[in-house]
């Protein structure tokens, strides 16, 4: 199956380099509102057959608009929300943020003892994040997508694509609404057969003037 692993937009915890993990989460900005109306013509070639989205505010609104063109109602998967920050959540700091992502891709690497200060280890992420792409396999679509967060998508194509590992998803950023492409399945395996470095809108959509820490490349 082709598995389509969407960024959702810019949330004000963006703009602000705020670890910012926690439920419900903030909405988007109004550029964040232009990045998820920008989906449905990027993905206009995608033959998208069912379409899903993080238990979190700000994915659920960037599947708006790619809902209401494709005609398709936005399921709720529990388990590919973003990675807890545990006692770093709202820090704004570059260590916080390196010790967020550094323990994210430590877990990349295949250490899945380590855990968030304060949060959960590797074998929680990807115990839930998997348990959620098995379910969406096993609907038998030819292709899928599903609205996610920067942190996840970078820790769980890194490990669980064969074709890429940890230095690729440090190196490579994920903006907002950038997406992952990735063809395969739970049983065989996946690989990726895109990377988006600019929102799919194209760099008229991006913002560079804002830190973000679970998208921009270590």
């Amino acid at each position: 199956m082709r598995l389509l692993l969407i960024r959702h937009g810019q949330t004000p915890g963006n703009v602000a380099g705020q670890l910012d993990t926690a439920f419900p989460g903030p909405g988007l900005t109004e550029l964040g509102e232009r990045q998820a109306d920008a989906l449905p013509r990027a993905l206009a070639g995608e033959t998208i057959e069912a379409l899903y989205a993080s238990t979190l505010v700000r994915t659920q609104r960037t599947a708006l608009p790619l809902a209401k063109a494709t005609g398709l109602e936005p399921v709720i998967l529990d388990g590919v929300h973003e990675i807890e920050a545990g006692t770093l959540e709202k820090k704004t700091d570059h260590e916080s943020h390196l010790r967020y992502m550094h323990t994210v891709f430590s877990w990349t690497a295949g250490d899945l003892e380590a855990r968030m200060p304060g949060g959960f280890t590797g074998h929680d992420f990807f115990a839930r994040f998997d348990a959620s792409v098995e379910k969406v396999a096993a609907a038998g679509h030819a292709t899928a997508a599903i609205v996610s967060h920067g942190a996840a998508i970078r820790c769980w194509a890194g490990l669980r694509a064969t074709d890429i590992g940890t230095g690729f998803a440090e190196s490579h950023m994920l903006p907002n609404t950038g997406v992952v492409a990735l063809e395969g399945d739970p049983a065989f395996g996946w690989h990726v057969v895109h990377w988006d470095q600019v929102p799919v809108g194209g760099p008229a959509l991006a913002d560079r003037t804002a830190e973000d820490p679970t998208g921009d490349a270590l």
